[in-house]
């Protein structure tokens, strides 16, 4: 049988993506290969949003023309951000590409791994020729759409794609288009079948995701929401990016309706100067983005909220960066994305001066060292509580923990109970577990208890025994 490797850069769009492409593969009689070296045709789901992961989407075609090399006959594809924006220009820079799919050619890509099936029936490397094969040196990329007795437990279902909002740092709305909403009764239809094949928590995916509307009646994320948490089975709902613009106060109280919503809501900054956001073109100010922050204090106490900031934009003072610093000293932000403006080709902020790299790193560090002081007290007040946490498996730091997520995203790790089977672990796989320390990464503790439904009570699990000799 064929196999398939796949490799994912970027957003948890593209991890979307990356699985539709692995089920359409599955359905036509792919295996899914864990190393580069065991497949037929390796695909590589490529990002924009930042100039290294451009740099590493390159770097890794590269890299595998050592295995197009060994044996011709594998198949190299390249999709998503980066394959859109530089169609032409990657025939250059990698023409041992055999082909290049843009965002909006998911199904096409789909059918041609149908069609390439066939020839590739009696090509499947054994384990002799994958060992021949290996790559020297490999860059330390992972596979995705991997299967294991726990993937089934979370399931990501798109339902908007593209962006129209232009802020002049982002390439999204060049390459993934504007906005495209599936219909709801479609969205429904898929989160239907995760829950049916045993997911217990469903993340709601989109470039802007609160901004869905329903191409037919109008409904509003809101609406989407409560529909889903109608659906029989359902224990809990997630969603990622929404955009701080497209929160209504509608929309908020909507979700505070909603039992099954995970405690979390990421909600991009960007900037904590208003100087800075209407050069970004992000659409608010930041006495508007406090006025949904407080909307969500007021609807949603006891959520967390999370953020991207951007520090060294084109055009960043010294009282801008402050603005920002200032912001997050205030501990509003639970946990944050950072990053350093990095120059995207094709948008406007591309062509502006830019801010001295010095310059930015120092402020980065002095942002990272104020959100990490936040983020560590958040898990902090974690210390001494009991939290449910979905199990994600064995820890890949250290194989005698298991990893867990709680309902506000915070990774809590934990030593494996002597009863651990993948089977049973997977068949029950809520966790009660005792917090005993924390972290900046997050927290670590005791499993007490384990249950298989997230309104269960749960059954006690076996304690690790402690030897005083």
């Amino acid at each position: 049988m064929p196999r398939i490797y796949i490799e994912t850069f970027g957003c948890q769009m593209n991890e979307a993506d990356s699985q539709y492409i692995a089920d359409r593969a599955a359905a036509a009689g792919y295996d899914i290969a864990v190393k580069p070296e065991e497949a037929n045709v390796l695909v590589l789901n490529t990002c924009t949003v930042r100039d290294n992961a451009e740099r590493r989407a390159y770097g890794r075609m590269n890299h595998f023309k050592v295995l197009k090399e060994a044996d011709p006959d594998v198949r190299l594809v390249v999709m998503g951000c980066l394959a859109e924006q530089d169609r032409d220009r990657m025939q250059h820079l990698a023409p041992h590409v055999d082909a290049v799919f843009g965002t909006k050619e998911l199904v096409e890509l789909g059918d041609r791994l149908s069609e390439w099936r066939p020839s590739l029936a009696d090509l499947a490397p054994d384990d002799d020729d994958a060992s021949e094969r290996a790559l020297i040196m490999p860059l330390g990329g992972s596979a995705d759409a991997v299967t294991d007795a726990f993937s089934h437990l979370r399931g990501f279902v798109t339902v908007q794609r593209g962006c129209s909002y232009y802020c002049t740092f982002c390439i999204v709305p060049h390459v993934r288009g504007r906005f495209d909403h599936r219909p709801m009764r479609e969205i429904l239809d898929e989160i239907g079948s995760h829950v049916a094949a045993g997911a217990r928590e469903v993340m709601l995916v989109g470039q802007t995701v609160n901004a869905w509307k329903d191409p037919a009646t109008g409904e509003d994320f809101g609406d989407l929401c409560t529909a889903a948490a109608a659906l029989p089975g359902l224990e809990r709902l997630t969603f990622i990016s929404p955009h701080p613009k497209d929160f209504t106060e509608k929309i908020i109280a909507d979700l505070a309706s909603v039992p099954q919503l995970n405690a979390r809501v990421h909600l991009p900054l960007q900037s904590g100067s208003d100087a800075m956001l209407r050069r970004m073109n992000r659409k608010y100010t930041r006495a508007q983005f406090e006025e949904k922050v407080a909307l969500i204090h007021r609807y949603l106490p006891t959520w967390a909220i999370t953020t991207d900031i951007i520090v060294g934009f084109p055009g960043e003072s010294d009282d801008d960066f402050e603005a920002t610093l200032d912001y997050v000293k205030t501990g509003v932000f639970a946990n944050a994305f950072m990053f350093i403006y990095s120059i995207r080709r094709g948008t406007p902020a591309a062509r502006w001066e830019q801010v001295p790299a010095d310059v930015s790193s120092a402020r980065f560090a002095r942002l990272v060292e104020a959100q990490n002081a936040a983020t560590r007290a958040y898990h902090d007040r974690k210390i001494g509580t009991t939290v449910r946490c979905l199990i994600q498996g064995p820890s890949k730091k250290d194989a005698t923990r298991l990893a867990a997520k709680t309902l506000d995203n915070v990774t809590v790790i934990a030593p494996m109970p002597p009863d651990y089977d993948e089977t049973l672990y997977a068949r029950e796989p809520w966790l009660d577990i005792a917090v005993e320390t924390a972290h900046v990464w997050g927290c670590t503790g005791t499993i007490l208890r384990r249950a298989e439904r997230f309104a269960d009570a749960g059954g006690a699990v076996a304690r690790p025994v402690i030897s005083l000799l």
